[in-house]
């Protein structure tokens, strides 16, 4: 199983946002977002930070994708 971020990537392009402006905004190193381009696992924390910065649910950014 994986992480999915599609709607994270679809919820920034429909804010007119860029990958480095959620960095900025929620604090996170770019390291973090390179993880979540990839589909890896981030920690709990970083996920709230997002759904902070861009005032939405978790499932509004991730999915698990099952094998």
């Amino acid at each position: 199983m994986g992480m999915n971020y599609n709607k994270l990537w679809k919820l920034l392009i429909d804010k007119n946002m860029m990958k480095k402006d959620l960095r900025q905004q929620a604090g996170l190193s770019s390291n973090v977002i390179a993880k979540m381009g990839k589909g890896g696992d981030v920690s709990t924390e970083v996920l709230r930070k997002i759904c902070i910065a861009l005032d939405c649910d978790l499932d509004d950014i991730v999915e698990i994708e099952k094998d």
